[in-house]
């Protein structure tokens, strides 16, 4: 049992780095490209992987829980907000692409990049803010 949630909480904390890794590989991206349409098909690529790796993080901390019957602390409840609080977020990035970003119109990705960095800047602050309080 005790190896289970070794290895549980070593997965938790690579897919957090990785998670991290993407995020920033997404500012990369939406400041590199200058097409929408380019950017909306590498983003059908990147979306997915991040999904991925948000559910790795959020399975692990619930077996790692399971696995030592802990309570909910400050740090569980707030690493439970904080996952909750990048889901909507992501979910609101692919709405305002999706919906408000006519790509058909040049000046559309400008207002969509605007709104994305401030999201993915949140989404980054987030990440490091609760990475850098377990690390204390």
């Amino acid at each position: 049992m005790e190896a289970m949630y070794k290895i549980g909480i070593e997965i938790h904390y690579v897919s957090v780095l990785l998670l991290i890794g993407v995020v920033g590989f997404n500012i990369a991206l939406l400041a590199l490209s200058k097409q929408i349409k380019r950017y909306t098909f590498r983003m059908r690529i990147v979306m997915p992987i991040s999904a991925t790796f948000l559910a790795v993080i959020i399975f692990t901390g619930m077996v790692a829980m399971a696995a030592k019957h802990l309570a909910f602390t400050l740090e569980n409840t707030l690493m439970i907000v904080i996952a909750l609080v990048i889901i909507g977020l992501e979910v609101r990035r692919y709405k305002i692409l999706k919906s408000e970003t006519d790509i058909t119109r040049m000046d559309a990705y400008e207002g969509y990049r605007a709104k994305a960095f401030r999201i993915l800047g949140i989404e980054m602050g987030l990440l490091l803010l609760m990475s850098g309080w377990m690390l204390i």
